[in-house]
């Protein structure tokens, strides 16, 4: 039986360095590498556009793949590489600073093209193209963080996730795209595995993926969405998962489909490849096998730390799981709720991000991660009644992130979520939802893209049994607009009741304030 803690153990640098070389080097490093062709005439081969990503202050990450036909295995290309030449300019009309090269997009990476643009100016907007055979691709805007140590005023980004293709046009993403923002943080669920009838509007392009060619598929019809694909060139993304990526609620290397421990991990081996293939991340981030690194840490000058989170990767097993061995469900006792030895994170990325807090002398501390942390619990005649997928099922890991948020007195937390499909701003406290319990941070959690949410009903039960939720609402779909100065963060939740229409108007359905200096989230 594979165990996955083991592999990522047993992968020593040089064997993972030696990897990343053979399949990223310069064609005269590779001794055995077959010759490059030239792109086959007729067919234009950036039907999936272009993205950037990974703002650092002298560097950002540019992505294409290049798939003439993308549903088609191979994307309707030879099995051979093939010659892309990329150029980043001060300009959209690549007349000023004009910085370019040449990559390989390689069939063994479906000819997706990352290129890892250094050297550059700090707090600067760029624009880039790539260029195959006789086509060039849409062109794309981006930029770089500002420098660690300026002094910068703001930093405006849009807050997204769940984006299910089948239940409605990507009308957030046209909005996103016109807006005026540094970037756009993705929390998870940036494609679905899965389908439900009873929501379709648009078909996905087959059943449910299981191997590497189908999430290939997969990833290639979301990336076919015209709104998508603008959101992606206006803006550098930074991005972490959550499950649908993979399959819904899955933890660890346990499927709730209950497939055994080997089979479940070559299905997220090829999850986690076609994901890495399509999204505007670092050559240096390609996983090996099932195991991929997706947290990381960003900064925005002295006025912010990002740290984008993984809750799948590590995570124990929800508590008292039924006889799948893995999933959520609802339930009111469970003596495995308190085990403190259950993980969101697991316990090696609970001790970087506590290590990280404490060190941070940034003013605002972002943390972004794939689901709502404050407590959304409903109280019934029977009990509380809690999902054990969200972090209602890990109050003990729930409990020592607040703590290495509390315990070192930061201040000016903000907590990033998504997943659950509703606009949420909420106060978060080491004893939920107890007003005699200090609040040590504050959080927003946007809406989902398209993806159907509870009923209002239901809402209105979870509001009344959480007083910490001072805002909730699941009936419209969106992101949030947050807008972040020395003084206060804004949050403005963007919604539309009408997520199916592609042409769909989004209004603001409210706003909230945390002000430098004070936890808490204050109606604006």
């Amino acid at each position: 039986m594979i165990n996955r803690r083991q592999l990522l153990h047993d992968l020593s640098r040089r064997a993972a360095a030696l990897a990343l070389g053979s399949l990223f080097a310069a064609p005269g490093l590779r001794g055995h590498a077959r010759a490059a062709t030239r792109l086959p005439n007729g067919d234009y081969p950036f039907t999936l556009g272009v993205a950037s990503g990974m703002p650092r202050p002298a560097s950002v990450v540019i992505w294409t793949r290049l798939a003439p036909r993308p549903h088609e295995v191979g994307g309707g290309l030879p099995a051979a590489p093939i010659p892309v030449r990329w150029e980043l300019a001060d300009d959209e009309r690549f007349s000023s600073g004009l910085r370019s090269g040449e990559a390989l997009a390689r069939a063994e990476h479906a000819h997706s093209v990352h290129v890892d643009v250094g050297g550059l100016a700090a707090g600067a907007q760029f624009f880039y193209r790539f260029i195959a055979g006789d086509s060039a691709s849409p062109i794309g805007r981006t930029r770089t963080a500002p420098a660690a140590d300026a002094d910068v005023g703001r930093l405006r980004l849009a807050l997204a996730s769940c984006q299910h293709y089948e239940q409605g046009a990507f009308a957030a993403h046209r909005e996103i795209a016109a807006r005026d923002l540094d970037l756009v943080l993705f929390v998870g669920d940036y494609i679905y595995e899965s389908t439900n009838p009873r929501y379709r509007v648009r078909p996905h392009e087959a059943g449910i993926p299981l191997t590497l060619d189908d999430y290939r598929a997969r990833h290639a019809t979301y990336k076919l969405d015209a709104h998508l694909r603008a959101a992606h060139a206006a803006h550098p993304w930074v991005l972490t998962w959550d499950d649908h990526e993979v399959e819904n609620d899955y933890a660890d290397d346990h499927s709730p489909s209950n497939f055994g421990v080997e089979t479940f991990l070559r299905r997220r081996a090829a999850a986690y490849k076609a994901y890495f293939e399509h999204m505007p991340v670092s050559p240096a981030m390609a996983p090996v096998g099932p195991a991929m690194r997706v947290h990381d840490r960003y900064l925005w000058g002295r006025l912010a730390e990002l740290w984008t989170l993984d809750n799948r990767q590590f995570r124990s097993v929800q508590p008292c799981a039924d006889a799948r061995g893995a999933g959520g469900r609802l339930l009111a006792q469970c003596d495995e709720l308190g085990d403190t030895a259950r993980s969101m994170f697991g316990a090696e990325q609970e001790r970087w991000l506590a290590q990280g807090l404490a060190a941070s002398r940034r003013r605002w501390k972002l943390l972004g991660q794939g689901t709502q942390i404050s407590d959304s619990g409903v109280d019934t005649p029977l009990g509380r009644r809690i999902y054990t997928d969200g972090w209602d099922g890990y109050p003990a890991a729930r409990e020592r992130l607040l703590r290495a948020i509390a315990e070192p007195q930061l201040a000016d937390v903000l907590c990033l979520g998504g997943d659950v499909h509703r606009h949420v701003a909420a106060q978060l406290r080491l004893r939920p939802n107890d007003e005699h319990s200090p609040i040590v941070a504050s959080e927003f959690v946007c809406s989902s893209v398209t993806s159907h949410g509870l009923s209002e009903a239901v809402m209105a039960l979870m509001l009344a049994s959480n007083p910490d939720m001072l805002h909730g609402r699941s009936d419209e779909r969106g992101y949030a607009l947050l807008d972040i100065t020395p003084d206060a963060a804004t949050c403005e939740f963007r919604a539309t009741p009408f997520p199916a229409q592609a042409e769909a108007r989004l209004t603001s359905q409210a706003m909230f304030r945390v002000e430098s200096g004070r936890a808490g989230v204050l109606r604006a």
